[in-house]
């Protein structure tokens, strides 16, 4: 059962409409270009193609459930970064020391904040922004111990929980290193998580705390003090008794003067845990992972060795939510290394994200980052949102995109580079995200093969696809940089090393010809504690093998490659038995038609009392708004959506792709429900990497179900 969708050059090719005569003449410019570019290419530089063809990973021994390692830690697993850094705290200290002066933590100014009327009378909230002002490792270390210190004196004891909810900024980074230095454990802040955890003190920002906040602390009954980041919020009447609001300056100024009495404070032991991580709970109520300092010193060890020349000259923009694993390593990984960490937001991303105002400059634009993580969904963004534009050029412009794009594709998946159309033709696509990235981090889910050579291309760099779970702190694998095939996340990690162990029921064994292929177990130092109060799962999911080493049964099914990459091809909880037995794999196919320009999400819906699957679809408002028109087909927006011709249409659509995409039959949507809202985080039907929540999904469309299987 291989879900591999052929990703060839030639199934990824875009169509033009040149002239047959004028496109001879073309191609043979190209071949005479070619040529000469590829002499000097080939006695002075060794290929992409032969870096890539190297084996990156190796079995340890001949059996078939033998372990693979990279190459590079064939003789034993890395977990530390620097001699005697075994805790957060020191590799912090090291790096201060090191970089003491540099610049660390940048955030952008804001010079204006104005409401702006949308044609459909909306109110969008704009900004202008300055430059980034900057704070030096130093800077960082002086408030970090400060705030710890403060924190200290609030009460916070060592080895307890504390709860960071707040966005993705400097203040997040700070208070997150307060807690490293003085042994607290950071927790999340949901509900559950915070009764679960026993929290007394939340650290948040003004807006969340009258926003989201505002509804569950009566919810807490530990809570006992919540520090705001950006200043105090006005008073609140409907504040429950016995909290206390502090600003972080405040309650760094009375940590700065307790050091000056020299506070004693208790220093984390490698074991002890630095984080307490929820899983988004895709599949249901969210599990609290614990995470120790050893196993994400462990984890961001095993990603630096991936990035090359990783240091100084670097600067990372940092967006992504850091409660979760994958932003969370990577800032990490920077802040050892030197480089540069400046805050955006997915609002003020680029020139033209929502909250910019038009003329102004987005956080790309400033910042000019050289190293970006995101996560797939906001890939297919943005090659949706390139992809239109290309169709609204000229015939002329279009025609030369196209060809500039199919004939980079043909020379990188020879190993070669092209400087020329980079110049001239791709020059404004990379300007996107600032036009010096030079290595983009994806991970949370799998990243299609048409996007990520679509990244390849237009963006000028390597797309480091990467696997890892909150479990495994996130280290797992990840692509090396020259490595430019796709549908695959690359070796395992240095610090870290994979099985794969049969799985009857599904029909995937490590003894599979012509490669192995079964449930992905993860091992080594970075493998996590297990879940908090929790044991029932943590035996489910987490072992220890014979020489004390902790491994995880991720549910994931992989596939070895000759070279020791990954391939990730099923996963157990997406693998549903229909009626006549046949098994579907929902993420193979949402993979197969999530790319579609009518297509902004889809989740695939089936169960073992039915022969066939189902769908529910958020279809491209301008796409389906044009479908519409040419079918004649009049409504609002909600109406169209409600309108069963319009489902219809849009299935007939989904079919054709599906079946160019060689899904079988009986995976193909035989039904679909179109839904005028989209899926945010906000609704609840996504996680905050925008991972489908399936059991949420099927709950909210529970009628919609019944009427696609009729009722029973």
């Amino acid at each position: 059962m291989n879900n591999h969708v052929s990703s060839k050059p030639s199934t990824m090719k875009l169509k033009h409409t040149i002239n047959p005569i004028l496109l001879y003449f073309i191609h043979f410019l190209i071949s005479l270009y070619t040529i000469l570019t590829y002499i000097p290419f080939y006695f002075f530089s060794e290929s992409r193609q032969e870096k890539s063809n190297r084996i990156k990973a190796k079995p340890v021994n001949s059996k078939p459930d033998s372990a693979y390692r990279s190459v590079n830690s064939l003789d034993g697993l890395a977990s530390v970064l620097y001699p005697g850094c075994d805790t957060l705290d020191k590799v912090f200290t090291y790096a201060k020391n090191k970089f003491k002066n540099k610049r660390l933590l940048g955030t952008r100014e804001v010079l204006n904040e104005e409401d702006e009327v949308q044609p459909n009378g909306k109110i969008f909230k704009k900004v202008i922004l300055g430059q980034y002002n900057w704070l030096s490792y130093e800077d960082v270390f002086v408030r970090a111990f400060n705030f710890g210190n403060g924190l200290q004196m609030l009460g916070q004891k060592p080895k307890t929980n504390i709860a960071i909810f707040c966005e993705t900024r400097a203040e997040w980074m700070i208070a997150a290193q307060a807690c490293f230095m003085y042994n607290f454990q950071r927790g999340p802040a949901i509900v559950h998580a915070l009764n679960e955890t026993e929290v007394t003190n939340i650290i948040t920002s003004k807006e969340l705390l009258q926003t989201k906040l505002k509804d569950i602390v009566s919810l807490v009954p530990r809570l006992r003090h919540i520090i705001t980041v950006d200043g105090k919020p006005p008073t609140w009447s409907e504040f429950p008794k016995g909290i206390i609001v502090h600003t972080m300056a405040a309650v760094e100024a009375l940590g700065a003067k307790a050091s000056m009495e020299n506070q004693p404070h208790s220093k984390p032991l490698p074991s002890d845990i630095a984080v307490i991580m929820y899983t988004s709970g895709s599949t249901g109520l969210p599990k609290g992972v614990m995470i120790s300092h050893s196993n994400i010193i462990a984890g961001i060890t095993g990603m630096a060795e991936r990035i090359p020349e990783l240091g100084e000259e670097d600067v990372y923009i940092g967006y992504l939510p850091l409660a979760h694993v994958l932003e969370l390593s990577a800032e990490l990984v920077c802040l050892s290394h030197g480089c540069r960490i400046g805050y955006s937001s997915p609002q003020t991303l680029a020139d033209q994200s929502s909250k910019i105002k038009k003329g102004s400059k987005g956080d790309t634009s400033m910042l000019k980052p050289t190293l970006m993580a995101a996560v797939p969904e906001i890939m297919d963004r943005i090659y949706k949102n390139v992809m239109n534009k290309v169709s609204e050029m000229s015939s002329f412009q279009r025609n030369l995109f196209i060809l500039a794009y199919n004939y980079k594709m043909e020379q990188i998946s020879k190993g070669r580079n092209t400087p020329l159309c980079d110049s001239f033709v791709f020059r404004k696509v990379r300007s996107l995200l600032g036009g010096n990235i030079r290595l983009l981090l994806c991970g949370g889910a799998p990243l299609s093969a048409t996007t990520q050579r679509f990244m390849n291309i237009c963006f000028c760099c390597p797309v480091g696809q990467g696997y890892g779970l909150t479990e495994s702190a996130g280290a797992g694998t990840i692509s090396e940089v020259w490595d430019y095939n796709t549908g695959r996340v690359g070796a395992p990690l240095v610090c870290c090393e994979i099985k794969l162990k049969n799985w009857e029921e599904g029909g995937y064994f490590n003894t599979d010809k012509p490669h192995p292929r079964g449930e992905i177990l993860i091992g080594g130092q970075s493998v996590t504690m297990g879940y908090y109060k929790n044991e029932a799962k943590t035996k489910a999911d987490f072992f220890e093998d014979e020489n004390g080493q902790r491994w995880l049964c991720t549910g994931d099914i992989g596939e070895f490659e000759p070279d020791g990459c990954l391939k990730i091809i099923d996963r157990k909880k997406d693998l549903v038995k229909l009626q006549a037995g046949e098994y579907v794999s929902l993420g193979k196919v949402e993979a197969a038609l999530k790319n579609l320009p009518l297509v902004d999400n889809i989740c695939a819906y089936a169960n073992s009392y039915h022969s066939y699957v189902i769908g529910f679809v958020v279809p491209n408002q301008k796409e389906l708004t044009e479908l519409a028109r040419k079918k004649g087909l009049k409504g609002t927006w909600e109406e169209l959506c409600n309108s069963c011709e319009m489902e219809n249409e849009v299935l007939k659509v989904l079919s054709e792709a599906a079946i160019s995409a060689s899904l079988e039959k009986f995976e193909i949507p035989v039904k679909i429900r179109l839904s005028p809202e989209p899926w945010t985080p906000e609704t609840g039907l996504v996680t905050d990497a925008f991972k489908l929540k399936r059991k949420e999904l099927k709950t909210h469309y529970q009628a919609d179900i019944e009427r696609m299987y009729g009722r029973k």
